[in-house]
């Protein structure tokens, strides 16, 4: 059921099923996905969200009541002091009210918060109590509806976290609703690090961190943010980062070693290409004439 309603899902929001490799030999594919325990932690902070917003609706609710209540016992807030009695007619003594009892603490304080929401509540049109307590009771609802569309959605976020490695670069891509794909060369990656936080060491996760180069850095350096002048990549939630770091780190010598430029440089291919265009030009030229004058000399 779930699988059926993933694809769905995944067919209405129009997500690829899976990203296409970056550049590179075919053979040399490598693909990576976040262990099932980084699902543990997502569905640890989804599961402090909907506490926390049931926490939320159980105050709401608290204060609800005691809106109630203090219409209920005080439907006019007093103008006196507690201890006295208004609205007696003109001419009639005020008499005061009863003395609280000694062991009625707990309920003198009840009605002190009361009085206080009913002197609160002072001045309100009718339709503002009975607004909020509709739109507590849509909250309610709405609360109890996106439990599991939340669960859902957090279930397939952590599906969409694909890592691809090749022998030229490297592409990651993220997100459920908001899809983000970030390619990295080889010819311009600069650092490979393994992070790993409390709840990480505790399920044996890891993060792997990628940095590249990007253009202006020198600029940035300058003004003392060398931050900016780096694209970072993130391998999240990995239970191998030790042979994923090894293997970036393996293709990046290969890939210096070798020589091989920027893949994604197709300006400079191009421009290589034009440039070489006479030089074959003039060469197929000359070999013709060679062949004609080895024919003329045996005629």
């Amino acid at each position: 059921m779930f699988d059926w309603s993933r694809g769905q899902i995944l067919r209405a929001l129009k997500v690829p099923a899976q990203p296409t490799p970056p550049s590179g030999a075919p053979g040399s594919v490598r693909i990576f996905r976040a262990s099932r325990n980084y699902c543990k932690i997502l569905f640890i902070g989804w599961g402090f969200a909907q506490i926390s917003a049931m926490a939320g609706i159980i105050f709401s609710l608290w204060f609800l009541q005691n809106v109630d209540q203090g219409i209920t016992n005080h439907p006019i807030a007093p103008l006196l002091p507690a201890q006295q009695v208004s609205g007696t007619a003109a001419g009639d003594s005020i008499q005061p009210e009863p003395a609280t009892k000694p062991g009625n603490k707990g309920h003198k304080g009840k009605r002190s918060a009361e009085q206080k929401i009913a002197a609160l509540l002072t001045g309100w049109p009718t339709w503002t109590i009975l607004l909020i307590r509709w739109a507590e009771y849509a909250a309610i609802a709405t609360f109890v509806i996106q439990i599991p569309i939340t669960f859902a959605a957090v279930r397939l976020d952590y599906e969409q976290h694909w890592y691809i490695v090749t022998d030229r670069s490297l592409r990651i891509r993220t997100g459920l609703l908001t899809i983000k794909e970030s390619t990295m060369s080889f010819a311009n990656l600069q650092q490979v690090e393994v992070k790993q936080g409390p709840l990480q060491r505790l399920l044996r996760i890891s993060d792997v961190r990628v940095q590249s180069a990007r253009g202006g850095g020198s600029d940035n350096h300058h003004k003392g943010r060398t931050d900016d002048s780096m694209h970072t990549g993130i391998f999240h939630g990995v239970d191998n980062p030790q042979e994923i770091r090894d293997l970036i780190l393996l293709r990046l010598r290969q890939f210096r070693e070798a020589g091989l430029g920027d893949p994604d440089d197709g300006h400079s291919s191009t421009i290589i290409q034009n440039s070489e265009m006479p030089v074959l030009h003039a060469a197929k030229e000359l070999l013709e004439e060679t062949r004609k004058l080895r024919y003329s000399l045996k005629g």
